[in-house]
C-alpha cells in the first residue's frame, strides 16, 4: 500500500476500473493522492505488478464482509446424542427415535449410545438388540456412518448420517 510498494513500474487501475496505463511509482501515487485515496498492490506476481485506487478502509471492510458471508453459508453440523438404556421402554424407544428424525432433516449427525448398568454388562447382545432395533427404525432418513462399537465396558453406541 501506498509508500510500501517495491516495484520501480506497476499497471495502474483506476477507482471505476478503467486502466490508466503503466507507470513509475511515484507518479502513481501523487494520481492516488489528487483523488485523496490511496494506491493498493492487489496482485503483486503479475508482470508488472497491478495497483489499483482505492479507499483502503472501505476495501478492507469489504473483504472482511466477504469473509463473514462465507462463514455464514458453511454447514454447521453437529453430532447429537441419544442415550437408552437395555431395557427402555417402547414409548420411549419411538419418542427417542422421531427426535433423532429431526436431528437428521436438521442436518446433524446422531450418536445412539446405550448404557450398560449392573447385571446388564454381562449381557452386552440386549444392547446390540436396541441399537439393532435403532438403526432399521432410521433407515428410512439415515445411514450407519459408523457401526456398533463397544465405548469402554459400560456403553455401546453407533453413529448415523443422513442419507
Amino acid at each position: 500500500m501506498n509508500h510500501q510498494i517495491k516495484a520501480d513500474k506497476v499497471r495502474v487501475i483506476g477507482t471505476d476500473g478503467e486502466q490508466l496505463g503503466i507507470m513509475d511509482v511515484p507518479s502513481a501515487l501523487k494520481l492516488a493522492k489528487e483523488r485523496e485515496l490511496d494506491l493498493v498492490e492487489v496482485a503483486p506476481n503479475a508482470n508488472p505488478p497491478v495497483c489499483k485506487i482505492l479507499d483502503f478502509g472501505k476495501y478492507k471492510f469489504q473483504l472482511a464482509k466477504k469473509d463473514r458471508e462465507s462463514r455464514k453459508k458453511q454447514a454447521h453440523s453437529e453430532v447429537k446424542k441419544i442415550r437408552f438404556t437395555p431395557v427402555t421402554g417402547d414409548n420411549d424407544f419411538e419418542v427417542k427415535v422421531r427426535q433423532a428424525k429431526e436431528f437428521i432433516k436438521d442436518g446433524h449427525k446422531v450418536k445412539a449410545i446405550v448404557m450398560l448398568r449392573g447385571r446388564l454388562m454381562t449381557r452386552r447382545e440386549m444392547g446390540d438388540d436396541i441399537l439393532q432395533r435403532f438403526i432399521e427404525a432410521m433407515s428410512s432418513v439415515a445411514k450407519v456412518e459408523v457401526g456398533i462399537q463397544m465405548d469402554g465396558v459400560r456403553s455401546m453406541s453407533v453413529q448415523l448420517m443422513k442419507k
